[in-house]
């Protein structure tokens, strides 16, 4: 039976697989407090979720010293690191990824995460084999370039007519507007509805099993 829309699920890291947005959050604003500069608030440190490091710090901290980013981006590391390993999966990810596998879709992930950081999250939520490729912004152009669903289409010979990408940032729906994919929001991560709702997705989840569910009966 031929697929209805989709032949290959990209899917965003955080806020979208992993519960991490909060703790994110967190580090953005400690790594400010350690170097004595102005704290981001939750909405801006939140809106910088998804983008490559360095392209975050800039966007939550903006015109300082270009010297600074790189301190900053070592103390956000440093936070994080405490903490990433007590950091967990959204309930029904691991079923929904291996339902989807063995559906035959191609599954990827297209992360503003480093390749280190991507691995250990990876390793820690026992995901190493659940996709087919994946893309890191340290290896790439930050969202909301195209580059990563390029690239990730190119490896897996798929269309990306038939791509979609599954994201909670309006990066990651702007990366699929960019590409010619396919948007797919939740709403349960960093970014607020309506802003999300304004880069037109195919759908809207509230949950996984929400998204679970009309990935099977739409996808």
């Amino acid at each position: 039976m031929p697929r209805k829309q989709f032949d290959l699920i990209v899917f965003d890291w955080d806020g979208t697989l992993m519960d991490s947005t909060g703790t994110i959050v967190k580090c953005i604003q400690a790594a400010a407090r350690d170097l004595g500069l102005p704290v981001p608030d939750n909405r801006a440190a939140a809106y910088v979720i998804g983008l490559g490091l360095q392209e975050a710090m800039q966007a939550a901290l903006p015109g300082l010293d270009a010297k600074l980013y790189p301190r900053i981006v070592e103390r956000y590391r440093y936070h994080y690191l405490a903490k990433d390993q007590g950091l967990t999966l959204f309930d029904g990810v691991p079923e929904m990824l291996a339902d989807l596998s063995q559906q035959g879709y191609f599954l990827a992930v297209a992360t503003g995460k480093s390749r280190v950081g991507l691995n250990r999250a990876l390793d820690a939520g026992k995901l190493l084999s659940a996709f087919d490729a994946t893309r890191c912004a340290d290896e790439t152009f930050s969202k909301p370039h195209p580059a990563m669903l390029h690239e990730l289409t190119r490896e897996l010979g798929q269309d990306i007519g038939r791509t979609v990408m599954i994201g909670d940032t309006t990066h990651d729906l702007q990366m699929a507007v960019n590409a010619g994919a396919a948007g797919i929001a939740v709403h349960y991560g960093a970014h607020p509805a309506p802003e999300l709702a304004a880069l037109n997705p195919v759908f809207a989840a509230n949950s996984v099993a929400e998204l679970h569910t009309w990935l099977n009966e739409n996808a």
